[in-house]
């Protein structure tokens, strides 16, 4: 089993949508996900595709994608970036036998690198939704700190949840 992460590729676009718009409305709700508020396919596909092409310094969202035996299985993303700053990093296994077999610590050991070397950052952020035990033993397990647990809605697809902020400071 080997376990490798790369940049994402135009190729990888449609699997990451497909993964969100094809999940089940109760998967999407364990992560903190309302279906309801996915943009349409279309629409998601030209956005993605549009970001691929930006330079780092204007990226609104950048993914690493992983893989296991050279097969894309997910990804990890980050998103409200703030370039040589922070940004809020999301973490998805697309296949539920992937999951809970410690391939999440395994591949983000691998990813983070990517968002402080190519984004410039100081610190890197994750507020998983408290219910979802996976990432926040994951985050814990890296040496994330949790600086706090509180309500909001954490995202564009979320609903309001209360999330644990997890942070990660460039060493």
């Amino acid at each position: 089993m080997k376990l490798s992460t790369r940049e994402l590729q135009a190729s990888d676009i449609e699997k990451i949508v497909d993964y969100f718009v094809n999940s089940d409305e109760e998967f999407l709700k364990e992560m903190g996900a309302d279906k309801s508020k996915l943009p349409q396919k279309k629409e998601w596909l030209e956005k993605l595709n549009l970001e691929f092409q930006k330079p780092y310094s204007k990226k609104e969202f950048y993914y690493i994608i992983w893989l296991l035996d050279d097969e894309a299985i997910g990804h990890t993303n980050v998103n409200n970036i703030e370039f040589k700053e922070s940004a809020k990093m999301h973490l998805h296994l697309w296949k539920n036998d992937h999951r809970k077999a410690g391939l999440g610590y395994e591949f983000l050991k691998l990813s983070i690198p990517y968002f402080f070397k190519n984004l410039g950052l100081k610190k890197l952020v994750c507020e998983p939704y408290s219910e979802n035990k996976a990432p926040n033993r994951v985050l814990e397990k890296l040496g994330f700190e949790l600086v706090r647990t509180y309500e909001t809605t954490p995202g564009w697809i979320n609903f309001k949840q209360v999330v644990n902020r997890f942070e990660l400071t460039e060493k």
